[in-house]
C-alpha cells in the first residue's frame, strides 16, 4: 500500500512531548506515534458518534429530560 506524506508545523511543546514518548518507548518513532495518534482521533470522533451527541442534546433541550 502506497502511503501518504505530510508536513506538519507542531509547536514546540508539543513536538517536545512527542518526541519524549517516542524516546520512553511508547513509539518506535516520531512517524509511528503520529499515524496511531490521528488514527485514535478519528476513531473517536467520527461523525456518527457526533450526530448522536448533537441530536441527544437538541432532544434535552427540548425536553429538559436527562
Amino acid at each position: 500500500m502506497e502511503k501518504a506524506v505530510i508536513q506538519a508545523q507542531l509547536p514546540p511543546e508539543l513536538m517536545a512531548r512527542a518526541l519524549s514518548f517516542v524516546e520512553e518507548g511508547w513509539a518506535s518513532n516520531l512517524d509511528e506515534l503520529l499515524v496511531e495518534s490521528l488514527r485514535r482521533f478519528l476513531e473517536s470522533h467520527s461523525s456518527r458518534m457526533t450526530e448522536s451527541f448533537v441530536m441527544s442534546d437538541v432532544q434535552w433541550g427540548l425536553t429538559g429530560n436527562d
